[in-house]
């Protein structure tokens, strides 16, 4: 990751020398992703940085992640993996550029952008005092996405207004020690007037009080012109979550995508787009790809690249007037369906045939847990391989369904027709439930109205986020069916982390939960040796799968908070869980794929009163 060099050419002085940008640190690929992505900041030792759009990274060789259906859905051509660091040489294909510009001096005490204090190259050093520089604590954001500085000057200057940027003082910036809170922050401005304290700036109106609007300013994206923003701005401390939530979406490499002819016309998909059938068999027979595959021919090559142009035209047509927010935002439904019917069926590990999708049953049949915890199909994901990919990024508040679009910042200053992404390999065991009893359960009334009280609560809250009214507000998919799914997948999760020996972390979730679906497949979430050591796996084999579901149940019938917990008429963030909290159901945030909400443990065991009946004790 490289910072935009300072400029080095001063007015009367002859120009200096180029210089490379310098090497700052190394990042890992999915951290440029989950982490530290396009318009997140990073410290690197004493300095700040915000990671730049990917229309100013090098991607050459940047390595091709094919995930058709993904790309199709978010409307690029295709995902690159973010460059790797090359220890030969500084530049990496990651820019970055200094962000905050304040940054102070713990002894000098003064607080200024960080070229007034004229620091040595490469070295983050007051020029006077010798003393490391500390990047500014505070940035200013709005829900839109913009960043910048926060405007020490005004605040202090706020009982003067008159003075604002016309006393030619110095500020200062002081913390006496005094106390653990902001009163204890001290910025004060050698012009003579009275030290302030940053008490009171975190304020939701603070800012907008003191009469500051939004600049719309996006400094990660290279000479980004500011944008009109009516958004209040709000102070955020920089190493605060809430300056950047990335927007992520994943798909499962399924069949036919994940292997044979498909699998290998896909890293020289983007050279065949635009060519006809006889300029693809040419390149495939001076670029010698089948030398290695003697059970493809160039026309099989040819057809696949015309199968592939034709699903993407129709996967991609918007006649109906879907745009592409619109088509992300909707796209569980398409994606979620395929992956669904491909984990229903059986996929064998063919020999001598690199495959990134084996769904095998398991070697035992599943009678007893069919009649016992209606379970109607157990298979074992022996491999998967999941693409990630970052597709844009919030400020202030987490993302929600019921988003402005512009809410989206985006990651690139003109549309992209790539986005970063990352894929992770790994194993897992997915559950399918009996339709027939999940349906007598799920018309119980106490479930229903449990069902519908955190619906209700959630489709407030995705109203009160809706900005535009001519549009319907999304509904929300807690159903009694949801919140079953849901609940089992953290179980499991929960019970395996104890009893597979996988940390919880270190697992995912992944609901399909419709009129048509009712499953759930709970898979390894990392890249490491977590991930694909068969342990997954070996909790699926009936024997295990129904000690784990026993003691799984076990456990969530008592929680430790209860009977608060259980008795609870809602809980977790925005009232939108029933019976769960951090002692019976949550997850880390990173094996959740709902923000650990729409979560109920009385769909797994019902209430102690036997007035809600659960799933597994119906």
């Amino acid at each position: 990751m490289s910072p935009v060099p300072p400029r080095t050419r001063r007015r009367g002085l002859p120009s200096a020398p180029a210089r490379s940008a310098r090497k700052l640190g190394e990042i890992r690929r999915a951290q440029l992703v989950t982490t530290y992505g396009v318009g997140a900041m990073i410290a690197v030792e004493n300095e700040s940085f915000l990671i730049r759009g990917i229309d100013s990274w090098d991607i050459s060789e940047a390595p091709v992640v094919s995930e058709p259906r993904l790309a199709w859905q978010l409307g690029v051509t295709g995902f690159r993996m973010p460059p790797a660091p090359d220890s030969d040489r500084a530049r990496d294909g990651v820019r970055a550029v200094r962000f905050p510009e304040m940054y102070s001096c713990p002894r000098c005490r003064r607080l200024q952008p960080y070229r007034r204090f004229n620091p040595p190259p490469g070295r983050a050093e007051c020029s006077t005092c010798q003393e490391n520089l500390v990047p500014s604590r505070f940035v200013v954001a709005c829900a839109h996405g913009h960043l910048e500085d926060f405007p020490y000057w005004k605040w202090v200057h706020r009982g003067n207004r008159t003075t604002y940027g016309a006393c030619g003082g110095q500020l200062t910036f002081r913390a006496d020690g005094s106390t653990a809170s902001l009163r204890a922050v001290l910025i004060g401005c050698d012009c003579g007037v009275e030290e302030v304290s940053m008490e009171g700036s975190f304020r939701r109106q603070a800012l907008k009080d003191l009469g500051i609007r939004c600049a719309g300013r996006r400094p990660w994206l290279k000479d980004a012109p500011a944008e009109s923003c009516q958004e209040p701005p709000r102070t955020l401390q920089r190493g605060s979550s809430s300056v950047w939530f990335p927007v992520m979406y994943s798909a499962l490499s399924i069949p036919p995508w994940s292997q044979g002819i498909a699998k290998l016309v896909a890293p020289y998909y983007e050279i065949f787009r635009q060519e006809n059938a006889e300029a693809v068999k040419a390149y495939v027979r001076m670029q010698k790809l089948l030398r290695h595959h003697p059970e493809y021919t160039e026309d099989d090559v040819a057809a696949e690249v015309e199968r592939r142009r034709a699903a993407e035209e129709a996967a991609t047509r918007t006649d109906d007037g879907t745009g592409i927010a619109e088509r992300a935002r909707n796209y569980r439904t398409e994606i979620y369906e395929g992956e669904y019917r491909s984990l229903s069926k059986t996929h064998p590990e063919v020999a001598d045939q690199e495959q990134e999708f084996v769904c095998e049953p398991p070697t035992a049949p599943i009678d007893a847990l069919r009649s016992s915890h209606g379970l109607a199909q157990v298979m074992l994901v022996k491999r998967l391989r999941e693409v990630r990919a970052l597709q844009s990024f919030r400020r202030v508040d987490e993302p929600g369904p019921a988003d402005s679009p512009l809410r989206e910042a985006a990651i690139s200053l003109t549309p992209p027709d790539w986005l970063p992404a990352f894929e992770v390999s790994g194993e897992g065991v997915f559950v399918r439930l009996d339709p027939e009893r999940l349906r007598a359960w799920e018309r119980e009334p106490g479930q229903m109205a449990r069902a519908a009280r955190i619906r209700e609560n959630h489709e407030r809250l995705l109203a009160e986020r809706a900005v535009d009214a001519d549009k319907p507000t999304p509904s929300s998919p807690a159903t009694p069916r949801f919140l079953l799914l849901h609940a089992l997948g953290h179980a499991l999760i929960n019970e395996w982390s104890l009893d597979g020996g996988y940390p919880a972390a270190s697992l995912r979730e992944r609901i399909y939960s419709d009129d048509d679906m009712a499953g759930v497949l709970v898979y390894t979430a990392t890249s490491d040796s977590a991930g694909s050591l068969g342990g997954v796996v070996a909790q699926g084999e009936p024997d295990r799968l129904g000690a784990s579901l026993r003691a799984a149940l076990r456990r969530a019938g008592w929680c430790s908070n209860d009977p608060l917990c259980m008795e609870s008429e809602a809980s977790g963030a925005d009232s939108l869980n029933m019976a769960a909290c951090h002692a019976c159901l949550l997850l880390p945030e990173t094996s959740c794929e709902n923000n650990n909400i729409l979560l109920d443990r009385a769909a797994l065991v019902g209430t102690p009163d036997g007035r809600v009946p659960g799933y597994f004790t119906h």
